[in-house]
């Protein structure tokens, strides 16, 4: 019998390959020859550069750069083992988790610091790219990036415009032409999983301002301010992002990223799992087993369980999942691929407890798995 482990960390609590051996561990336990893979996963969002570097052999490269506030900062991000590709979480260089509540206003925060980190891994000689751009504190449609790239954003005066979402309201001229050569000679994949336009009641600035400290009336300023940016792009180089699907993610890093830097954005784990050549590694399996922190109707939304599922599935291969717990309408994983879905609570338990013990707890259900599958087996 062969299995394969493509777990996805459980958040905040333990890693992808943490929870992998686990379930290693459970499966061994009843099964001591048992042939297992282990393939850990994710969904381009938190933890997707330790989950790819850890998984190719890679490499964590410490940096600094700006932050979402302006102020130099330090950051992490990863090349995988092949030695060609970067990947690059957004959230570790102009994240919402990097500013404090009081001071989290996407009228002056920034993209710089990810254009920083772009042209430092082009430095190194880096030509394909991984860019996850969850989680990001900003609303500045990627003119921060851009701007340390070598493109120039000008005001009325002919001075580079200023940090942030407000300042894009001044833009009289956009200038592509010094984008780091370089860009030409990249492949630039960005895991993107939303739709969203760039303006209007489902861009950027309506569904994901409130939560990075937006008042209703910034609300409406900013989606102003990135309209003017759209249009200033269409009318100053013909590029035009305003309708693409996914423009307007991370505060319009997704459009950004198409139209200053040629990027094409894709649901996050099948970039992960293209990356992983997760395919190849079906060969032969007899059992998929996968898992998050929690399972419930937001994971059929392109989360990598299903993901990995839907692979599977295209082999006959039954899934299960071992999951932290079980949310709301949990059982819609079931018409996606997933067969089963297991939780590791045995008895009532603080999160804190069932975080400090996951290891156990993922590893116990395991073996209860296995040993049921072994009176059929």
């Amino acid at each position: 019998m062969k299995i394969l482990i493509a777990p996805q960390s459980y958040k905040g609590s333990i890693s992808a390959i943490k929870v992998a051996e686990a379930i290693k561990e459970g499966a061994l336990n009843i099964f001591p020859s048992i042939e297992s893979l282990i393939i850990p996963v994710a969904d381009g969002g938190d933890g997707t550069l330790e989950t790819l570097v850890e998984s190719t052999s890679g490499i964590i490269h410490n940096s600094n750069a700006t932050g979402p506030l302006g102020n130099s900062i330090p950051i992490i991000w990863g090349t995988l083992g092949d030695s060609k590709t970067a990947i690059i979480e957004m959230a570790r260089i102009s994240g919402l988790a990097l500013v404090p509540q009081n001071k989290r206003n996407p009228y002056y925060t920034t993209s710089y610091g990810l254009g920083e980190i772009i042209k430092e891994a082009l430095d190194l000689g880096y030509r394909k790219f991984i860019i996850g751009i969850g989680g990001s504190a900003t609303n500045d449609g990627g003119a921060g990036m851009a701007q340390a790239l070598g493109a120039k954003l000008t005001d009325a005066n002919k001075k580079s415009i200023d940090f942030g979402g407000l300042a894009l309201n001044e833009i009289t001229k956009i200038d592509i032409s010094g984008i780091d050569p370089r860009i030409n000679e990249s492949e630039i994949l960005v895991a993107c999983d939303v739709n969203n336009p760039l303006c209007g009641p489902n861009g950027a600035s309506f569904v994901y301002g409130p939560q990075k400290g937006a008042s209703p009336k910034m609300v409406k300023t900013l989606d102003d301010a990135l309209y003017h940016f759209g249009s200033q792009l269409i009318s100053d180089t013909g590029i035009n992002i305003m309708e693409i699907e996914g423009s307007g993610a991370a505060g319009g890093i997704g459009g950004g990223m198409v139209g200053f830097l040629n990027a094409k954005l894709k649901p996050g784990v099948e970039i992960v799992l293209d990356t992983l050549d997760f395919d190849k590694s079906l060969k032969n399996v007899d059992l998929v087993i996968t898992g998050e922190g929690q399972i419930d109707f937001q994971t059929v939304f392109s989360k990598a369980p299903i993901g990995v599922a839907k692979h599977a599935k295209k082999y006959n291969i039954p899934v299960i999942a071992i999951c932290g717990s079980l949310g709301e309408n949990y059982q819609d994983v079931h018409s996606h691929g997933i067969d089963a879905v297991i939780p590791i609570i045995p008895k009532p338990m603080d999160l804190k407890k069932a975080s400090d013990n996951a290891y156990e707890l993922i590893k116990n259900t395991s073996e209860q798995i296995f040993r049921i599958l072994k009176i059929s087996w």
